[in-house]
């Protein structure tokens, strides 16, 4: 231990004097468990002294803060310093975590996001993670590569995901220790060291001016000879273009009703396979259901989706349907429409919407679904009103039927499907509340062995993809389950995952629950509406508590689909204890003032007390998030 404490005192002294002009600096020292690697880094607008200062300290406040810990890192000002006993330089790292704000109304926060924030950080990303040393709002520790450096910044997009509320923080800043988001409603970087001149132009001599021919015969002989061979050229290329470019229409106009009559085929093929249905019995005219929806009337549009359209019609026989119409002309449509009437015109449970049928005519997409008519989850879930008609017995009987729905889909059918997309807008409720999971556009098909995949497209909802997935692209039937405990966490708290508000915290909904489920205060977390009804709470707490065990961080520890059901029927059955969920952040939050102002940046922790830097104390064998408080 002696000799630790004097290779870190030894390594962290070293540290402002080394830092090189692009305010970076990581070194090791020590052997085996001596062993000490370091890294520090100031932002990129920041002067050579100044950036040594902070390091100073910064190097001066880890010391004090903690003392006799293996790893560390310390955020102060402008500049970061990090050390640990094991090696870290080179890999990203996203745990631990913290957001720091404070409020400031906007007329449209939704508005604000859309428009203004969410393009903004999406840039700062891109080009963060790309290189160059201006990373100052958007920032990597400089040991990262690219791809490190775009998943460490994705880490942190994902648990703030285009969310309306956060436009109501006039800043916010949130540290990981591979990298750190921040913006502010002021200019916080000093611009005039961020400026780069132009390149310089070439001067190039002028030639010597030569005096003009004198005019002549010559002239005009020339013109008109320049003229007709222009027209002659013009005329020889309209001749010959014309027919290429009627012939390339004609190509491509046989080569989409040849597409269109092949991928009318293979979805005929398989679905012959059905002993229950037929092709015949799925394919509507395309007439049949124009005239249901009123040509398309907006009086009948239900709702827009990712790919298009849904609306209500009304067949000929009094049945009423919902007519998803997919974009024209869109790839992501083509495969949407194929995985719908693949997937679900093979699957049948009480709890997934039935497709009744399909047109597929040119370049229309047209995917026809029995009528649900009390719209989807999320307008009764989030509407201050509405929600008041879901007390315990309903809610319960959604959060079991959900569950029940995705067994079937992962076990239970003649496929393995993974849904990917499971959140409260792709829940519809029938006459009685019964819940039915829609949109299948971005589901998986793997084989009855299978249980997990990769992909390099994304494809899904932040705030409901599990981490694993949004960072890596492993799915798996977890990724469903995590999307599932964020589901149940939504209907029982009454509130988004993304935009939950609670007095004055503002920030995600799993991190509200692992605070309060390590505090005691599940209840906490209850949709007041809730606390007045009937049902028992210790009910509630249990469906929090395998909540909980869904949105686990670590994807082993999370329980399949079927152990969900067993849990939730079976109330005599022991839970275990869950481990911290996926996304988790440790949020500080001042109501009045920016914790950051310029050079001379001040938080008030949870604490209320002020103070000049943000410490991470990391213990030998775990990340503590207890120990982060000032």
């Amino acid at each position: 231990m002696v000799h630790t404490t004097q290779n870190l005192n030894t390594l962290l002294s070293s540290l402002s004097r080394n830092i090189d002009s692009d305010g970076f600096y990581n070194a090791t020292i020590g052997q085996d468990q001596d062993r000490i690697s370091a890294i520090a880094q100031c932002r990129a607008d920041v002067e050579l002294q100044a950036c040594r200062d902070c390091i100073n300290n910064a190097t001066r406040l880890i010391l004090e803060k903690c003392p006799s810990k293996k790893s560390a890192f310390e955020v102060y000002d402008v500049c970061l310093i990090r050390y640990s006993n094991e090696s870290f330089i080179g890999t990203m790292s996203t745990d631990p975590r913290s957001i720091y704000y404070y409020n400031r109304d906007f007329s449209d926060p939704q508005l604000f996001f859309n428009q203004y924030l969410a393009p903004v950080l999406t840039s700062l990303r891109t080009q963060a993670s790309a290189g160059g040393k201006h990373k100052f709002a958007a920032n990597c520790t400089n040991d990262l590569s690219a791809r490190g450096c775009y998943d460490c910044l994705t880490a942190i997009y994902s648990s703030l995901p285009g969310c309306g509320c956060y436009a109501k923080w006039g800043n916010y800043y949130i540290i990981m220790p591979s990298c750190i988001v921040r913006y502010e409603p002021y200019s916080f970087f000093n611009e005039s060291l961020l400026a780069e001149a132009p390149p310089p132009l070439l001067s190039l001599p002028q030639p010597a001016s030569l005096p003009p021919p004198p005019p002549g015969k010559g002239d005009k002989t020339a013109r008109t000879f320049i003229i007709i061979v222009v027209l002659a050229v013009t005329v020889v290329i309209f001749i010959v273009c014309i027919p290429v470019i009627l012939m390339k229409r004609t190509k491509r106009k046989l080569v989409n009703e040849r597409e269109s009559k092949d991928g009318l085929l293979m979805i005929q093929e398989i679905i012959r396979g059905d002993d229950t249905s037929s092709a015949e019995s799925l394919q509507y005219d395309f007439f049949t259901i124009r005239a249901a929806t009123d040509n398309f009337s907006n009086d009948n549009k239900l709702g827009q989706g990712g790919f298009g359209p849904v609306y209500k019609g009304k067949l000929s026989n009094g049945q009423e349907v919902a007519v998803k119409r997919l974009a024209a002309n869109s790839g992501q449509g083509d495969l949407e429409f194929k995985n719908e009437v693949l997937l679900v015109a093979r699957l049948e449970h009480r709890n997934l919407v039935r497709l009744l049928g399909f047109c597929f005519v040119g370049t229309e997409r047209l995917l026809i679904y029995e009528f649900v008519p009390k719209a989807s989850l999320d307008h009764f879930l989030f509407d201050p009103v509405k929600r008041k008609h879901l007390d315990w017995e309903r809610r319960s009987k959604i959060i079991r039927g959900l569950a029940r729905g995705i067994l079937y889909l992962h076990e239970d059918s003649r496929l393995r499907i993974i849904h990917r997309d499971l959140k409260a807008s792709n829940v519809l409720l029938d006459v009685e509340m019964n819940p039915k999971i829609s949109d299948f556009g971005m589901a998986r098909l793997f084989a009855m062995d299978e249980s997990q995949g990769i992909t390099g497209k994304i494809a899904g909802t932040y705030g409901y993809m599990a981490p694993e997935y949004a960072m890596q692209g492993k799915m798996s039937v977890k990724s469903d389950v995590f999307s599932f405990g964020v589901l149940v966490l939504e209907i029982l708290g009454g509130q988004r995952n993304t935009c939950f508000i609670n007095g004055e915290y503002v920030g995600n909904l799993l991190s509200y629950a692992w605070r309060n489920w390590r505090e005691g205060t599940t209840s906490n977390l209850i949709d007041p509406i809730l606390r007045g009804s009937s049902g028992l709470v210790s009910d509630i707490m249990r469906c929090i508590h395998i909540a909980l065990l869904c949105v686990q961080e670590n994807v082993a520890d999370r329980p399949t689909m079927a152990a969900v059901v067993l849990m939730l029927s079976s109330l005599s059955l022991a839970l275990s204890v869950p481990s911290k969920p996926g996304y988790y952040m440790q949020i500080d939050v001042s109501p009045n003032i920016s914790p950051i102002q310029g050079y001379k940046s001040r938080l008030i922790s949870e604490s209320n007390r002020p103070a000049k830097s943000k410490s991470i104390c990391l213990s030998q064998n775990e990340m503590s998030i207890s120990e982060f408080r000032s």
